[in-house]
């Protein structure tokens, strides 16, 4: 019996689908990471594999910045595709301002700058009635790095999630497409890698790399138990989507020409 397959877009090396991955391979899903710097990316359905699900994660690019890195478009392209087939699709940090702008969004430099923190999550009621994040709402903080968010949202979006000022930290952009501007990812020892990075970045808004990874550190505990849920409930609405749709695509496992994560 075949796993649901979950199609990975990577952007950088430094920004791989980390404890995510691991926790949608313990819910049963084959995981498929593209490195789009390096690899083209696949279409959603061929004749050899059909994906159930695409995750779209972080990245130090901006949403725009296609000339640089050409594959922005076409990960905006498999968004808007995943969107119209219906297939699940969750995008993190840079993957939520790229489904953003291809369901017809906009991104924008933060007003406040670089934000560099754990930071709380505060829900919207609309929340509750979520087919994602319903159980997730409550007293939650989460791991953030970014200094775009996205300005306006696509027609019919619903904002799930806002900062403290105001800007959108979590949405569902479409039926079966949801974003979350932070990073439910990543542990420690990810954190400790980005911050060892940044050090310039990060003196310039008064943070240095060692009190950033012993936040990440306090914290880390907590960020495992409040999102390792977000990805079993990512895995239990591609599992729905694969039971509903013809089988696709071989057993679940390690691919040899790329990093998988597989049950």
């Amino acid at each position: 019996m075949s796993h649901p397959r979950v199609l990975v877009i990577q952007h950088e090396e430094t920004n791989p689908p980390a404890m995510f991955g691991h926790w949608l391979a313990e819910a049963g899903m084959c995981v498929d990471v593209f490195r789009a710097y390096a690899e083209p990316i696949p279409p959603l359905s061929s004749l050899d594999i059909s994906y159930s699900g695409l995750l779209v994660m972080g990245g130090s690019m901006d949403a725009d910045s296609d000339r640089e890195h050409p594959w922005l478009e076409v990960t905006r392209d498999r968004i808007a595709a995943a969107a119209e087939a219906g297939i699940p699709t969750l995008g993190i940090c840079l993957g939520h301002q790229l489904a953003a702008m291809a369901l017809g969004g906009t991104v924008e430099r933060s007003p406040f700058g670089l934000t560099v923190d754990v930071r709380q999550v505060t829900w919207e009621p609309e929340v509750l009635f979520d087919p994602l994040m319903r159980l997730l709402a409550g007293d939650d903080r989460a791991m953030h790095w970014h200094q775009d968010v996205v300005g306006e949202l696509p027609e019919g979006a619903v904002r799930l999630a806002t900062s403290i000022d105001g800007q959108v930290q979590a949405a569902r952009f479409a039926p079966t497409v949801w974003g979350v501007q932070f990073h439910p990812e990543v542990d420690a020892e990810a954190v400790a890698l980005w911050a060892g990075k940044s050090g310039e970045e990060l003196s310039r808004i008064g943070r240095t790399a060692e009190d950033v990874i012993a936040s990440a550190t306090f914290a880390e505990k907590e960020l495992i138990k409040t999102w390792q849920p977000l990805a079993f409930g990512f895995a239990r609405l591609v599992r729905e989507r694969s039971a509903a749709v013809a089988p696709g695509g071989g057993p679940g496992g390690f691919s040899p020409t790329r990093r998988s994560w597989s049950a």
